[in-house]
């Protein structure tokens, strides 16, 4: 009786994780497009560290990663369970703060290059860093909360995938996705930042083999690639704040939704470039409206914070 039980017992958990994996699987291609947000925005957001602190400081952002993980995937499983059409407005709410944020970059970088002298606008200069713990705390802060905005938009569309499965697939889904994901972009996050280093080891090997010359033409190129890619990083990580903020926000709107929806398929039946360019609009008009939305959202607080201080 007791190896009867045992037998069920063994068959019930290979069943749910039987599921579990098919669920990730399912999980892992829809929140793809969120993954290589989140991947621009992480490996822009820990930029401009000195180089020996870059490994830390990613190490200290992926454990804030895995600290939302544990805030957000019990989250989750309470909210779909007591309070399911709080889902989407906690998950706007989030979309408006990335879009206030990568409005804000923009509205600064606009204001730091309008204060520089007319006289000598070729230069641009970085303002000199004094206190680089702090620095470090700002980004590795500002990283983390991010994350959380992201990351609570991996959780959100597993728990949809899996919302008709059983209590423990549900929580099993999530835990499995959540530290998937944190694994994957932190590696890549790393892996990206330290291009330098790796370009600096080969182009140093010595020796006169067809193998160790491509290497050194390998690590000068990737020393060349690598200035060029950590700028480019900075310009898609804001992008990506705008698209995945809009997303969100046009997501819950479901007017505005509609509409990009509808341009998708008209833009569809251009010849030849049709397919390609369906695939872009949607991007595009969320990354716009997520803009508009930014716009809307910093000039507002500005607003209020000047009443304030008259006040």
């Amino acid at each position: 009786m007791a190896g009867a039980s045992l037998l069920t017992l063994l068959d019930d958990i290979a069943s749910i994780l039987d599921d579990v994996a098919v669920m990730s699987k399912v999980a892992a291609k829809k929140t793809a497009g969120v993954l290589g947000d989140d991947l621009a925005l992480n490996a822009q957001q820990v930029t401009g560290v000195n180089a020996d602190r870059e490994l830390p400081v990613i190490w200290a952002v992926a454990l804030g990663s895995f600290r939302n993980k544990l805030i957000l995937v019990p989250a989750a499983l309470l909210i779909s369970a007591f309070i399911p059409w709080a889902v989407t407005p906690l998950l706007m709410f989030g979309g408006l703060f990335l879009c206030f944020e990568g409005f804000e970059k923009l509205h600064h970088s606009y204001r730091h290059r309008k204060d520089q002298p007319e006289e000598s606008p070729e230069v641009h200069e970085q303002p000199e860093i004094t206190d680089w713990v702090a620095f470090e705390a700002e980004k590795v802060k500002g990283a983390i909360r991010t994350d959380f905005v992201l990351s609570a938009e991996i959780i959100a569309i597993t728990l949809g995938i899996v919302a008709d499965k059983s209590l423990s697939t549900q929580f099993l889904t999530l835990a499995a996705i959540g530290i998937v994901m944190t694994i994957g972009v932190y590696g890549l996050v790393a892996a990206i930042v330290k291009i330098d280093d790796a370009g600096l080891y080969l182009s140093q090997r010595q020796g006169e083999s067809a193998i160790t010359q491509f290497n050194r033409k390998l690590g000068f190129g990737l020393l060349s690639a690598a200035p060029l890619l950590m700028r480019s990083l900075t310009i898609i990580g804001t992008a990506a704040m705008f698209m995945v903020g809009g997303g969100i926000l046009t997501h819950g709107l479901h007017i505005i939704g509609e509409q990009i929806h509808h341009a998708e398929q008209v833009v569809e039946t251009v010849s030849v470039v049709g397919p390609a360019l369906a695939l872009l609009t949607p991007s595009i008009l969320n990354g716009l409206f997520g803009v508009l939305a930014g716009a809307v959202a910093v000039f507002l607080i500005t607003g209020i914070q000047k009443l304030r201080n008259k006040s």
